[in-house]
């Protein structure tokens, strides 16, 4: 097997441990511990973490550490929050959130640079053009990556529906369900009854185990490349502490990352909301929390799947076109999700709901990474950073309003992000348009020039 294509491979599928862990209890925070509203001010809290880190550590530790050893103490972070679960409290969820809040944006830049890096290697190395390797690669780790939301939900849906948590659901809590729900964000109801402990012990030692797992895979077999790639790019000279640590600022000159930046922040807020409010509002309030894990893997198969074939048809299709596929379907559901009223007895709509979404959302998160990559290619440390910055502000403004904001409020507010990132990327392209039809002049009317001196 090819030496690039391998380090993918072990990457992808340290992270599919992880997150198999991660992944499923995120899921479950805002139904699981729903008590005065601790479980969406946890995930409030690691957020508001990852954003304070987004802005200082991932290019000091990569550059520090490197790619594979930034990663390897990231994913220690997120094995400490899955212990936390163990005594669910303030004092055991909120200091956890925050370690892995720290760990997360050194962990997802790493990841990024590392595989931009592995992808332009190969693509020099195979004559290929390194963008579309790139984006394979994108695509490969996110098909391996996503399938992490299919076996962390199916684990908690087997734990959990061992035995009955709900009765039949009241008729007047199914009118509060959906775009109507302006209260369950913090009242717990027959719905949203926890599992026994015992359930609860057995699926966090799960877990643990999956992501002690990811550290040991990656630690072991990961091949380090920091030294490679500062020989390729002539970065010997070391960068000096502050200019590595003020890196994420500096870049923020480029007008393109002004506009550019819409696009993390609406991923934050549309991955934020399925997590937040369509597993709780719409699953939990009408089926039971015993569905949360099915309708989420019907999410994670559909967006692996697409983060697949998106890496694959882009080269011929053009990023554009992908955008503007995950825009409709986004603007589709938001507007459907408004006027839908959740029954038990449209069992099949809450899984088309969440299979469309991750159709969207595969859009942003595979074409999203490798746009950062191809733009800014020469400082793919800050970018990968300040793309996790605002993806991390994303989550935390929509945790932080879930708490006191109907349903249909956040839909609403989610439809006009929507519609202004779409706005703002569409200027970025413009200017990159603009700028390939001004290089490209300048290379004919230098050639020509060329010609003529000749003669």
């Amino acid at each position: 097997m090819d030496r690039s294509l391998r380090n993918v491979l072990v990457v992808s599928l340290g992270f599919l441990l992880l997150f198999t862990a991660y992944g499923g209890l995120q899921s479950l925070q805002s139904s699981l511990y729903s008590e005065e509203g601790l479980g969406v001010t946890v995930l409030s809290t690691l957020y508001g973490a990852m954003l304070l880190s987004s802005m200082f550590l991932p290019p000091l530790l990569i550059r520090t550490l490197g790619c594979k050893w930034t990663i390897v103490l990231s994913m220690s972070c997120y094995v400490t929050f899955s212990l936390g679960n163990f005594y669910a409290s303030w004092f055991s969820l909120i200091p956890t959130s925050i370690l892995l809040g720290l760990g997360a944006a050194p962990l997802w830049s790493a990841q990024s640079t590392y595989l931009t890096i592995v992808g332009n290697t190969h693509a020099t190395k195979a004559g290929k053009v390194g963008k579309d390797v790139v984006n394979h690669y994108f695509g490969m780790f996110f098909l391996i990556f996503q399938s992490s939301g299919v076996w962390g939900n199916l684990i908690s849906s087997l734990v959990f529906g061992q035995t009955p948590t709900q009765g039949a659901i009241p008729e007047d809590q199914l009118l509060s369900c959906g775009a109507s729900d302006c209260l369950m964000a913090t009242v717990p109801t027959n719905g949203t009854q926890r599992p026994s402990q015992e359930l609860i012990y057995t699926l966090l030692g799960i877990y643990t185990g999956s992501g002690v797992l990811a550290v040991l895979l990656v630690a072991l077999f990961l091949e380090p490349i920091r030294d490679n790639q500062q020989k390729s790019e002539g970065e010997k000279k070391p960068s000096s502490f502050w200019s590595t640590l003020l890196s994420t600022f500096k870049l923020f000159r480029d007008k393109r990352l002004r506009f550019l930046v819409l696009l993390p922040l609406y991923s934050g807020f549309e991955q934020a909301f399925l997590a937040g409010d369509y597993t709780r509002s719409y699953t939990t309030c009408a089926l039971g929390i015993h569905f949360v894990g099915y309708v989420m893997i019907c999410f994670s198969a559909t967006n692996s799947l697409c983060s697949e074939l998106y890496g694959r048809l882009s080269q011929y299709t053009g990023r554009i076109a992908l955008y503007a596929l995950g825009a409709v379907t986004h603007l589709s559901c938001i507007i459907a999700l408004l006027l839908w009223k959740p029954n038990p007895d449209q069992l099949a709509v809450f899984f088309v709901f969440s299979g469309l979404w991750g159709m969207a959302d595969a859009v942003w998160q595979t074409q999203n990474n490798v746009l950062f990559g191809v733009l800014f290619e020469k400082k793919k440390e800050a970018a990968f950073a300040n793309y996790r910055l605002w993806e991390a502000l994303g989550f935390v403004i929509a945790f932080g309003y879930s708490t006191f904001l109907c349903v249909n409020v956040k839909l609403y507010i989610l439809l006009g992000v929507l519609c202004l990132t779409m706005g703002a990327y569409g200027i970025v392209e413009y200017l990159e348009a603009k700028n390939l039809t001004r290089s490209l002049a300048v290379t004919k009317a230098a050639e020509e020039t060329e010609t003529q001196t000749k003669l």
